[in-house]
């Protein structure tokens, strides 16, 4: 039987190269975080999007790309409302009332007409 001491050997080195990649539960590693840089914050403030609200009296200020967004949605919002509303009924049911109709439409002709 193999002695052990060789693959006890292996483990451990292969746990010690690992050990500083894993993540530790709880962000209690020594040193820096590693899933964030410096320069951001490791709590956030409590506010919607991390934002501070502006000072009383001030509204906020619309970002570039906000008012062509929101424009944007409100026209295919809009688009697809007047587009769906207006597609053709092509469902099967619809089609066999007007071929019934139609039917009974010549039952009534042919029994007139004798």
């Amino acid at each position: 039987m193999p002695s052990p001491q060789p693959f006890a050997t292996a483990s451990s080195m292969l746990r010690h190269r690992l050990s500083g990649a894993l993540r530790t539960r709880g962000g209690a590693a020594a040193g820096p975080s590693r899933w964030s840089s410096p320069g951001h914050e490791e709590r956030p403030k409590g506010y919607l999007f991390n934002r501070t609200p502006p000072p009383p009296g001030q509204s906020r200020k619309w970002e570039d790309w906000e008012l062509p967004c929101y424009i944007t949605s409100f026209l295919t919002i809009v688009i697809l409302g007047v587009g769906l509303n207006a597609k053709p009924d092509l469902t099967i049911e619809t089609w066999a009332h007007q071929k019934a109709l139609e039917r009974l439409e010549m039952e009534k002709l042919g029994a007139d007409s004798d």
